[in-house]
């Protein structure tokens, strides 16, 4: 008997999300409002405490709305990995700077501070490191160089809710960091995203940029963007808002299974100080990583997803800003990453399947 598919990835929507989401059709009132404000309070309250934070309707319109409140424009280089979603860099050209690609620690998979500083020239203006996977990036080193080179830091959450470094949540390191809530994320509002910082004149920005540069309506300061979370979505936010902390506790018990039980692949790694909430968990298949994943899925039912295969400087999109440009560590993790089913509401049986798999495909060398 041919066992049920499991997914690599399966959103949790529940009862108590959907109530929530007819409770505010019920109003009339759906477009941005109260339960937005709510969920910007609450946000910081539970994830980010320290900071304040700005719902937007996507996590790329919180870095790019973010980056254009810091002041980043035409002439600006902004330092990030090429190794993530393309959202990142996609952010920094928006807004006509040059997003400049640097490589990754082959351990952890986020910027490497020796290659940041080998990457900083005269335009620099920001380094914006990703927290991939749900691993803080070097915040400590990174803000060090920063702070020895008078540049800014920005944080790419998007991945990384709840994470911290040292004790420190992500998100409360840089001028801003943006998180995003789609549905694949480890707590989503269908779409979204989340702009925190504890600087008011960054927060004022992008809440002007968000709805069109006006704080009083129809006195239109800047020249803005229809960037604005409506209250469905934040009702959606607010009630998965209870529930992350215990699914990020599923994704770390699931994580130490896989650690204690796979054989033959390297497993992730965690930092000293790191505190790693498991968006993805991505282990290295050094030969055939591809023939690897189609044997799971065929052989064995258990799905797997590949982030990412194309290095951004490979890009057609971004390709431009980085002619003949090689980093060595980003190109062999995009050839040998692959993430398994992490995800909270995986039973035992199923982790037991997807480690059986792994094993046996691991030791007949796929």
């Amino acid at each position: 008997m041919t066992q049920p598919f499991i997914p690599p990835a399966r959103p949790l929507i529940g009862e108590e999300e959907i109530d929530a989401v007819a409770a505010v059709m019920r109003t009339g009132m759906i477009a941005q409002g109260p339960q937005v404000a709510a969920f910007e309070e609450e946000f910081c309250a539970a994830l980010v405490p320290g900071t304040w934070a700005v719902a937007v309707n996507s996590g790329t319109s919180a870095l790019h709305l973010g980056l254009l409140a810091a002041g980043i424009g035409p002439g600006d280089e902004v330092i990030v990995p090429s190794f993530t979603f393309a959202a990142t860099a996609n952010s920094v050209a928006i807004t006509g700077a040059t997003p400049v690609f640097a490589d990754i620690d082959p351990l952890t998979f986020t910027l490497s501070p020796a290659a940041v500083e080998a990457a900083i020239t005269p335009r620099t203006r920001a380094i914006m490191p990703v927290h991939l996977y749900g691993h803080p990036a070097p915040m400590d080193a990174l803000q060090a160089i920063a702070d020895s080179r008078g540049l800014m830091v920005f944080e790419d959450a998007a991945q990384a809710h709840g994470a911290s470094l040292h004790g420190r949540a992500v998100g409360s390191f840089g001028t801003f960091a943006a998180f995003s809530f789609y549905p694949t994320k480890n707590m989503t509002s269908g779409e979204g995203g989340m702009v925190t910082s504890s600087d008011p004149e960054i927060i004022r920005g992008v809440k002007l940029a968000r709805n069109q540069g006006m704080e009083t309506r129809y006195a239109n300061e800047i020249v803005g963007l229809n960037n604005r979370m409506t209250d469905i979505h934040a009702a959606i936010g607010r009630v998965q808002l209870t529930k992350v902390g215990a699914w990020t506790r599923a994704r770390q018990d699931n994580a130490a299974f896989l650690d204690a039980h796979l054989r033959g692949v390297t497993v992730p790694h965690v930092a000293p100080g790191a505190t790693h909430v498991y968006h993805q968990y991505t282990i290295r298949v050094a030969e055939d990583r591809d023939g690897f994943a189609a044997a799971l899925r065929e052989e064995y039912g258990v799905g797997s997803g590949v982030y990412y295969p194309i290095p951004n400087h490979e890009l057609p999109s971004l390709a431009r800003f980085a002619p003949d440009l090689e980093l060595p560590a980003t190109r062999e993790a995009a050839d040998q990453v692959l993430s398994l089913p992490i995800y909270p509401s995986l039973t035992p049986a199923e982790l037991e399947r997807i480690a059986e798999a792994v094993n046996a495909l691991a030791e007949a060398g796929a």
